[in-house]
């Protein structure tokens, strides 16, 4: 399980379909929403 940076909620990987690609890496997200937060500042989110 990975866990959407945004919300805090648990991901199945095997079935998210909302996903971002940030210096290599791909993170999961449980909506649209969440995935643009994470996308307009991945380094606030990313340590």
């Amino acid at each position: 399980m990975a866990k959407d940076l945004i919300c805090g909620m648990n991901i199945n990987e095997k079935t998210c379909k909302i996903t971002s690609q940030y210096q290599g890496k791909t993170y999961f997200f449980c909506s649209p929403n969440c995935k643009e937060n994470f996308e307009n500042d991945p380094s606030k989110y990313v340590d």
